[in-house]
């Protein structure tokens, strides 16, 4: 939306994993990650993948029912949120949402239920599958590009 676009393909699921793994290391406290695309395109895979390589371990659940998981890290904690049983975008606000934006880095699945909500500095991520594989379409914000540039694997995720 405000920044550079670029798609990279993600030929399997371990092609997501690693991609995943590459932009972990890149995160930092006061991220967001925006995570869209439709149901089996590939976000909660690459949201478990990128918490993983993060160090948590155990059981990730996705938070679907319970719209945010937090997992304190070292340097910050990271707080997952999936608004795909928002019914109105104000139910975001009961959520935390507005405290995980300023206390830590923050992965948003379905960020499109409560898009007025959404900071404009966000990493956005759009899954859409293309058969067996899938396509992963980056939107760079100003504050993401040159982290991004200089991340020169970033696009060799097979």
């Amino acid at each position: 939306m405000s920044g550079e676009s670029f798609c990279l393909d993600l030929v399997d699921i371990a092609a997501t994993r690693v991609c995943a793994q590459k932009i972990a290391k890149l995160l930092k406290k006061g991220d967001v990650l925006l995570l869209s695309g439709d149901l089996g395109a590939g976000k909660t895979v690459f949201a478990r993948a990128l918490i993983e390589a993060l160090g948590v371990t155990g059981e990730i659940p996705s938070p679907t029912f319970t719209l945010v998981q937090s997992y304190e890290l070292p340097t910050m904690t990271l707080f997952h949120f999936d608004l795909y049983r928002l019914k109105t975008p104000q139910e975001i606000e009961e959520t935390g949402f507005d405290e995980a934006l300023a206390d830590g880095a923050t992965l948003v699945e379905w960020p499109e239920k409560a898009e007025i909500y959404m900071p404009l500095e966000a990493l956005r991520l759009r899954f859409d599958i293309a058969g067996e594989a899938r396509k992963l379409y980056f939107d760079v914000s100003a504050s993401w590009k040159k982290r991004l540039e200089d991340e020169k694997s970033l696009h060799h995720t097979a």
